[in-house]
């Protein structure tokens, strides 16, 4: 009788792959039939919705700050 090591090893090395291995085609098709772009799409820019954005700084803003650090400074 074999030992749980060697069995387990055995069922790795050939079903396991197998199944494993059909798990991966089978996302993979998936993700790249037909009609799925729009789904795709529309999650790549799911995190920009409803948001003002990061503020924009401008030269103005930026010398401002070095005033005011240097002002800290001294």
């Amino acid at each position: 009788m074999h030992d749980t090591y060697t069995l387990m090893r055995a069922f790795a090395d050939s079903w396991a792959l197998l199944i494993l291995f059909a798990f991966f085609v089978g996302a993979f098709l998936w993700v790249w039939r037909p009609g799925s772009r729009p789904l795709h799409d529309d999650a790549a820019r799911s995190i920009f919705r409803e948001t003002a954005g990061p503020p924009r700084l401008t030269h103005l803003d930026c010398d401002k700050r070095r005033a005011d650090t240097a002002k800290e400074g001294l």
